[in-house]
């Protein structure tokens, strides 16, 4: 995947990276836009985007320039970089663009890798009411037993199975319903993986879905542990542009 770096001094190395995968109610670009906000953390890269939907839009605070389907933000002196996929990758180059970031994640050198997904919640299974937050990881990608990623179970995060299908050696990721790529990801990890790596599944429902996603990034804050750095949860500013719809002229009720 070809990357450019707006920031020629910046580096993933031993960075803790979150990649947000387009799923249900897109919960984790939400996610990922609370913790770019809050974090005041900067467009440092942009990626190729010819595996994705076109889409370009303005950037918040009327920054210069556009927005494109896949970005990197971060800061030099956080150990924590967030990508952001506004658009969808093309059917057709769906295998190519999962292969092409993977690459990039394995040779960028980051400290773990964290991928975000959505799942839908009329398919949870009756063990699953309690509890929206899960995860999974892929069989190939080393045991996450130190820090940051061994917080996922230090907290108690259960992990995530799928009544859908049973798990073989076929397909030892289970189905997730609404998850977009994120199996596929998963799956699409190799033997030779040398980076710790897990996703995070939150069951949610299509509609206003900003208390979603700050449950979400609370979560992931305190996993990579940087919630002693937010002191108050931030929206970007481009929420407030009818994301969700403004609200009803009150003169049609009378």
């Amino acid at each position: 995947m070809f990357f450019h770096s707006t920031a020629p001094n910046y580096t993933l190395k031993g960075k803790n990276l979150l990649i947000p995968v387009v799923s249900t109610a897109n919960l984790p670009q939400l996610a990922a836009d609370i913790l770019i906000a809050s974090l005041s953390l900067q467009l440092v890269g942009i990626f190729d985007p010819q595996y994705f939907i076109p889409a370009v839009g303005a950037r918040d605070e009327g920054q210069e320039g556009i927005t494109t389907p896949f970005e990197l933000f971060g800061r030099d002196d956080l150990n924590v970089a967030v990508i952001q996929q506004r658009s969808p990758a093309l059917k057709s180059r769906k295998q190519d663009f999962v292969d092409e970031l993977l690459a990039f994640v394995q040779a960028s050198g980051v400290q773990s890798t964290l991928f975000l997904s959505g799942v839908d919640l009329s398919n949870r299974t009756d063990s699953q009411m309690m509890i929206p937050l899960y995860h999974i990881c892929p069989t190939h990608a080393p045991a996450f037993t130190s820090e940051p990623l061994s917080r996922i179970t230090q907290f108690h995060i259960p992990s995530y199975a799928s009544s859908s299908d049973a798990i073989s050696e076929k397909e030892p990721i289970p189905f997730i319903p609404g998850g977009g790529l994120t199996r596929r990801i998963l799956s699409s990890i190799p033997t030779s993986w040398s980076i710790p790596v897990c996703a995070l599944l939150q069951f949610v429902l299509e509609g206003d879905n900003r208390a979603d996603a700050r449950m979400l990034a609370s979560a992931i804050a305190k996993i990579l542990d940087v919630d002693t750095r937010i002191s108050e949860w931030q929206e970007p500013s481009s929420w407030k542009q009818g994301l969700f719809g403004g609200p009803h002229d009150q003169t049609l009720y009378g």
